[in-house]
């Protein structure tokens, strides 16, 4: 039997619907946060702005209330960056990102010898034994590493650092003490890895899994084939790549209408991860992601694709389309853009 073959529309409706961005889902927080794959918050209002665009009426108290009871969790994770997760899935997502961040932490700080994290990781351990820390107040506990030692140490965020009123996440605690005791293995957390991809982001080549995961993708598909196996499915892409699936996971129709909707900064349906969906076509890439703008910007999708960019000025969402808009596109855009300006407010 042939492999069915999926456009690049059918992997496009696919990408809404497990982003939740066909339509608003009235889920808790933590099961959102889980679906999509976890939220990334480098810039911290958009873990808020990402769950405002999938779930109905929430409140921005209701995101800093999750981490303050730490049902959700704030750590640097997939990539070495910054991302919620939920506390359920704290673990199986550190413990398969750990090897590989370390070597590549050892690869860009070559000069650091394997020793010096060693020592600077239990010196960071004793200075949190007695409960959170600011990166200022560790000071240079970790010999001037801290950002190396840490891959060998499983920090959290603790807030009010890292929410919508204190946006700079520098409040570091052990994850030991935040989460409670890790529950997964290597294997585990790479399995993890492989099904948190796809439900939030498939179909998908192992290359994109890997990218995301910043993870090889040898050892992501070792662990998804090996013992304890993963039930996947395969499609081709209209290229003749294999795409790698969860059974059962959502296929929409290609046709299926895909409202406006508002992406904060950094979203990771933005990154190359996702080219395969066209969500973000080529041609407005660099207006998006460039050294003259290293901070990102919001995002508008009008039918599935990037038709804008927002910044927030004085209070008040600007928004700055990057093609022409039809008359019933742009006022789609003014009725999101005015609910998420008193979101704001």
């Amino acid at each position: 039997m042939s492999t069915r073959v999926l456009t690049t529309r059918h992997l496009n409706r696919a990408l809404l619907a497990r982003q939740l961005l066909l339509e608003r889902v009235d889920r808790p927080i933590t099961d959102v946060v889980e679906q999509v794959g976890g939220l990334q918050t480098q810039y911290a209002p958009s873990g808020y702005v990402g769950l405002w665009t999938r779930i109905p009426a929430i409140r921005r108290a209701s995101l800093t209330e999750a981490l303050e009871d730490r049902s959700i969790v704030q750590a640097t994770l997939m990539r070495t960056t910054i991302h919620m997760v939920s506390r359920r899935e704290f673990w199986p997502c550190s413990l398969g990102i750990r090897r590989a961040r370390r070597v590549w932490g050892l690869r860009v700080n070559a000069s650091v010898a394997p020793a010096t994290t060693d020592e600077g990781a239990e010196r960071l351990r004793t200075a949190l034994a007695g409960g959170p820390r600011t990166v200022r107040e560790l000071g240079d506990v970790a010999g001037g590493f801290l950002g190396l030692v840490g891959l060998w140490v499983d920090l959290v965020r603790v807030p009010p650092s890292g929410t919508w009123d204190r946006r700079r996440a520098d409040r570091l605690g052990l994850a030991e003490d935040w989460v409670g005791p890790p529950d997964a293995t290597e294997g585990d957390g790479l399995r993890h890895l492989v099904r948190a991809y796809l439900r939030g982001f498939g179909p998908a080549p192992w290359a994109d899994v890997s990218k995301w995961a910043g993870v090889p993708a040898r050892d992501l598909r070792a662990a998804a084939e090996g013992p304890d196996a993963l039930a996947l499915v395969r499609y081709r892409d209209e290229a003749g790549r294999e795409l790698l699936d969860l059974p059962d996971a959502p296929l929409p129709d290609p046709e299926t209408p895909a409202p406006v909707r508002f992406l904060p900064h950094w979203d990771p349906t933005m990154l190359v991860h996702a080219r395969r969906t066209q969500v973000l076509p080529e041609a407005y890439r660099a207006l998006v992601f460039s050294d003259r703008n290293p901070f990102s910007v919001g995002t508008v999708l009008v039918d599935g694709a990037v038709a804008a960019s927002w910044t927030v000025r004085d209070g008040c969402v600007i928004v700055v389309p990057v093609r022409a808009l039809t008359a019933a596109e742009a006022d789609e855009i003014e009725v999101e853009r005015a609910a998420l300006e008193a979101f704001h407010r």
